[in-house]
């Protein structure tokens, strides 16, 4: 498979224009014995400079891009943090005009911080389909010790090698699964904020978005089976994810109420006592079956207008009970400005009907956990080392991580929610 942002860029149906930095996206085995060739054509000249962690450097049928310099980095509790890009930074030749990052998300992040604070361009070169931030523009980073967003650069080009994708360890393909069927709820509500307050959609992009995700649901089952044509398609949804982020701008098509519950047992509150060692993208599906479940029990609901009430302001209170002292100054900033300032009782009545039909698009808990155990993934917050028992703290407290609509914070203002 290739994807070839000229298809993409420019003038769209929804009346803005659409940039993507990434130029290509080669997903076919072999793919990597052409870097050179693959360069070139890109217009990619210079010294090269390519980043690994002894992991990916010794994966499993990877040919290794031509590079004058060679950075390989340890991966015992590596992170996208301030030390990894540090060491990065401070051994990096002075005259590389190239990064190229071979591995997994955290070494795309890593990579991908270091390219935008030396000014110069980077190609992508994933090991395994973990994740949809391959294509990203930003970089996800613990700095301080806090989840941040970052400045970084997307990729010029990518080089999805299969060859080497489809024999990385198990967990990480499913981990891209999960973050994938992740769009199901992100799409969701997307759809129900544009139907609510006129929020900006554009059809293309959630088009393209659900076809990526539908493509996965269909053809997850044949990754056990190892079958080249499932981890194309497969690498091809998380590529497209990323894209859709580039041609969005932001992240509003791939992150939902989804990743707001992977985020806020990433950020660990010790208000909560949790950790959790899963994969991002293995509890990002967790999340995906949790939130479909909720919006599902929603929807049987008709007619809400007897239970609809005035949203509840989310107060300081709320923020120190939910998060605590360590993280309330950065979640306290997210939610000065509240998106659901526009969103009133009678507006919500008024489109519940809408809202249902975009629910029924999101296959049911009940589906989502079936699938799940057939391919192997995590299924449930025990699978993810979460005591069962904080469902309830992690659906009321996640809506908070990020100030953007989902039905998860819409829900606050549903009686029969609380």
């Amino acid at each position: 498979m290739i994807i070839d942002s000229k298809k993409y860029n420019g003038p769209c149906s929804c009346g803005r224009s659409h940039e993507m930095a990434t130029q290509l996206a080669v997903i076919q085995p072999g793919c990597l014995k052409n870097f050179d060739q693959y360069l070139n054509d890109a217009g990619l000249t210079g010294k090269r400079a390519a980043i690994y962690d002894q992991n990916t450097y010794h994966a499993k049928n990877l040919v290794r891009p031509q590079t004058a310099q060679e950075i390989i980095l340890n991966p015992e509790n590596l992170h996208a943090n301030e030390s990894a890009t540090s060491t990065v930074l401070s051994q990096l030749d002075p005259d590389v005009q190239i990064l190229v990052a071979v591995g997994s998300g955290t070494i795309h992040d890593i990579t991908r911080f270091c390219a935008k604070e030396r000014g110069i361009p980077f190609v992508a070169c994933p090991t395994a389909a973990s994740v949809d931030g391959f294509c990203s523009t930003v970089s996800a980073m613990t700095w301080g010790g806090f989840k941040k967003t970052l400045p970084g650069v997307a990729p010029i080009l990518v080089l999805a090698d299969i060859d080497v994708i489809k024999e990385a360890p198990p967990a990480l393909a499913l981990s891209g699964v999960g973050d994938v069927l992740g769009k199901y709820t992100a799409l969701a509500d997307w759809k129900i904020a544009h139907a609510l307050t006129g929020e900006f959609l554009c059809p293309e992009i959630e088009a393209l978005t659900r076809k990526a995700v539908e493509e996965v649901y269909t053809s997850c089952r044949q990754i056990a089976s190892g079958s080249p044509a499932a981890f194309e398609r497969l690498t091809c949804g998380l590529l497209l994810s990323g894209l859709a982020m580039q041609m969005m701008g932001n992240s509003r098509p791939a992150s939902g109420a989804e990743h707001h519950i992977s985020h806020i047992i990433e950020m660990e509150p010790e208000t909560l006592g949790i950790h959790s060692s899963a994969l991002h993208g293995e509890k990002v599906g967790v999340g995906t079956a949790l939130a479909s479940g909720v919006y599902h029990k929603l929807a049987e609901t008709a007619d809400i207008t007897p239970l609809v009430k005035e949203y509840p302001p989310i107060t300081d209170a709320l923020i120190r009970e939910s998060y605590g002292d360590r993280l309330f100054d950065s979640i306290a900033q997210e939610n000065r400005t509240d998106c659901m300032a526009a969103v009133t009782p009678q507006l919500l009545a008024k489109q519940w009907p809408a809202i249902r039909e975009i629910i029924a698009q999101i296959p049911t808990r009940e589906e989502l956990e079936a699938l799940y155990r057939e391919i192997g993934a995590k299924t449930t917050l025990e699978d993810i080392q979460v005591d069962p028992a904080l469902l309830p703290k992690l659906l009321a407290y996640s809506p908070l991580v990020r100030n953007r609509m989902t039905l998860m914070r819409i829900r606050r203002m549903i009686d029969a929610a609380d």
